[in-house]
């Protein structure tokens, strides 16, 4: 199934909201926090042998990416809506 079809409703809500882009955008971070989630919760069962009690360091480094691509994500926004301010 196609994200835009899984996530119909947030990006109707969100680009109503924000625009097109910015709307997109926040839906975007939504599904990156969400896979966040989803290896935290991994990363509770799948120890790190080495330090106990730490994920392993595949989990660590997916992790480190997908907040990376938040990081990205949220100050394209921020960006978007600077220009947006600044035109008006």
């Amino acid at each position: 199934m196609s994200v835009y079809e899984d996530r119909k409703s947030a990006l109707e809500e969100y680009e109503f909201r924000m625009g097109l882009e910015r709307g997109r955008l926040a839906v975007t971070l939504d599904v990156l926090t969400d896979a966040l989630v989803l290896v935290g919760q991994h990363g509770v069962y799948c120890q790190s042998a080495r330090q106990p009690g730490k994920p392993a360091m595949d989990i660590e480094i997916i992790s480190q990416c997908i907040t990376g691509a938040k990081e990205l994500v949220s100050s394209v926004m921020g960006e978007l809506q600077r220009k947006k301010l600044e035109t008006l």
